[in-house]
């Protein structure tokens, strides 16, 4: 008997149309449309019947199996586009695959010989899918396979894959990875990916482009000017939305800021962030340093940490984009299962971490990065010099040189002088 769903709650499980409905913006869409929550929602459907994700539970999708499952290690923003590419984001899609001989099934078009593999071999198993192959068609456990699947590639034959290599062999094969055959299929997907909503869950602003590397050591930083009144074509990403009206307040309240916001024309309720040629919004050098002020002064105001220090990591690590670089999200790019294992086990509660989304909130990222760098400095009950802070921020406590200062130090030594009035720091000297 064919596979059919008319409601949310025949294709997920309770706890994950609770997940649905503890999404703000999924909760005002099922709202509008006449749902009620602790009855069966509906599925939409396309004018020939078959059901389908709106945009918006596409990104609750997948922001719920990446939270869960996967960290901030895939963007989100690539689920959503391959599973808009394979099915146009109809869970009930069974593609023939000539080459497989056996459909392809779900949202992200998963073979389940593919899934099977990476149940049994890579022991991805929170889903039961040997012998149910019919599971596949519900969204969640399509993009669990599929996420595990993109991880995979991610590091093909132990090397470190561009997102093009990715989403190439996600079409094509590994082999196909670099062919003529998948090359259409790479532009429409960044055609798709620059059209979705943004990963703030359409907030104003538009998508970061994300190629799953790390932020390089000599990228340009962003223009430094805010945005002026006389620029088109970009559609603002607004402060506001991404904090607090207290830190709000804190923020109009300091002095540079309030300088620079009133020389921009910003009014009250209404912030822009400052945006690149891309249109990826970001932080000014003068609010970001405010930031680390306020979050240091409310938080961490016996702990001795030099804000320029926040900075210039935050400089190094995610050039000031606020949805991060790469896989690292957020100015701090702090990893969600660090931060939510410094809220539930360290105790470090001043926000809530409840999705990767919450780590693109300027103030959230700068407070756990802050937690987790005065957490490194007494790494395994030692105190901690500054090479070792630094280095183990970006690259783990585990992966530290101690024969040399490395690239990423010499980088975050150079950075560090456009917020303290100095030009070198050394080795020796406290940054704390």
């Amino acid at each position: 008997m064919a596979v059919t769903f008319k409601y949310w709650d025949e294709c997920a499980d309770p706890q994950d149309v609770e997940a649905m409905w503890e999404i703000p913006e999924v909760k005002v869409e099922w709202l509008d449309a006449g749902e009620t929550r602790g009855q069966k929602v509906h599925l939409s459907r396309d004018p020939d019947g078959q059901p389908y994700l709106t945009q918006t539970e596409m990104k609750a999708v997948a922001e719920i199996v990446l939270g869960r499952h996967f960290g901030s290690q895939i963007d989100p923003g690539m689920i959503c586009a391959i599973a808009e590419l394979e099915s146009d984001r109809q869970p009930l899609t069974a593609r023939y695959n000539r080459k497989a001989k056996e459909y392809a099934l779900g949202i992200m078009q998963i073979l389940p010989k593919t899934a099977e593999w990476l149940y049994r071999e890579l022991n991805y198993q929170s889903h039961e899918v040997e012998g149910n192959p019919d599971h596949l068609f519900r969204p969640l456990v399509n993009v669990y396979f599929g996420a595990a699947y993109i991880k995979w590639l991610s590091n093909f034959d132990q090397k470190e894959r561009s997102e093009e290599f990715i989403v190439r062999a996600y079409k094509g094969g590994t082999k196909k990875a670099t062919h003529k055959s998948t090359l259409p299929y790479w532009q429409r997907y960044l055609s798709v990916k620059e059209s979705l909503p943004s990963r703030n869950f359409f907030d104003d602003g538009p998508s970061p482009n994300v190629n799953g590397a790390s932020a390089s050591a000599t990228a340009a930083p962003p223009d430094l000017s805010m945005p002026s009144s006389q620029n088109t074509g970009v559609v603002y990403t607004y402060w506001d939305s991404r904090a607090s009206p207290e830190d709000m307040e804190e923020m109009w309240n300091h002095p540079e800021v309030l300088k620079e916001w009133t020389k921009s024309g910003e009014k009250r309720g209404k912030v822009r962030f400052s945006h690149d040629e891309n249109k990826r919004p970001y932080l000014s050098r003068v609010e970001l340093k405010a930031v680390a002020e306020i979050i240091l002064s409310k938080h961490f105001s016996i702990k001795g940490v030099k804000p320029a220090v926040l900075c210039a990591l935050a400089e190094v690590i995610s050039l000031r984009f606020i949805y991060g670089v790469g896989p690292r999200p957020g100015i701090m790019g702090l990893d969600y299962s660090t931060a939510f294992w410094l809220y539930m086990e360290l105790g470090y509660r001043a926000y809530k971490v409840d999705s990767v989304d919450d780590l693109t909130k300027p103030f959230v990222s700068m407070y756990f990065g802050t937690a987790y760098f005065m957490w490194l400095s007494e790494y395994e009950g030692r105190e901690r010099n500054p090479q070792f802070i630094v280095q183990a921020y970006i690259a783990g406590p585990k992966n530290v040189n101690f024969q040399g200062t490395g690239p990423m130090w010499l980088k975050f030594e150079e950075t560090l002088s456009y917020y303290e009035d100095v030009k070198k720091v050394q080795a020796s000297c406290s940054i704390m």
